[in-house]
């Protein structure tokens, strides 16, 4: 059952960071094409700062998880590469437990606040409500894979893995 979850979360998780990478192309596109009509015509394109910064916090977001999962965040471990293996794995648990704790604040008021705006954009006057729905969305799905991890320590703890 555990791991049937956990592969589902972890599919789940791969798709959103594929529909973040996706959008770089039309960021990449868009901003070259910025570069040249200003460059050539100087006749900047309306609206590009914007919808790049929308796409690049959609990139951004929708890969903390799938980040997370295939372990590429920075990590130090100084003290814990020094540790006998079961004080390790307790402090990575400790850890974990904390960056739920935080993780799971985020979550709850990332939702606050997106249910509660009305805000658009200044130029294109885009709704801001998707991309702030991507906060939750983000921090639920690395909730998730932190909880993943937090198991898996537990089984390592009690010698199942």
């Amino acid at each position: 059952m555990y791991s049937a979850v956990k592969r589902a979360v972890q599919k789940i998780t791969r798709i959103l960071t594929y529909t973040g990478m996706f959008l770089l192309i039309p960021m990449m596109l868009l901003t070259s094409l910025e570069v040249v009509s200003r460059g050539l015509w100087s006749k900047p394109i309306p609206g590009t700062i914007e919808l790049s910064g929308y796409m690049l916090s959609i990139f951004i977001l929708l890969g903390l998880a799938y980040t997370h999962q295939v372990k590429g965040h920075v990590r130090v471990t100084m003290l814990t590469s020094r540790l006998p293996a079961p004080a390790a794995l307790i402090l990575e648990l400790i850890t974990t437990f904390f960056s739920m704790f935080i993780i799971a604040i985020l979550c709850r008021q990332g939702w606050i606040e997106a249910i509660e705006t009305s805000a658009v954009s200044d130029m294109l006057r885009i709704s801001q409500l998707p991309f702030r729905m991507l906060i939750p969305l983000a921090a639920f799905f690395l909730l998730l894979e932190l909880l993943f991890d937090a198991v898996d320590r537990v089984q390592m703890l009690v010698g199942r893995k």
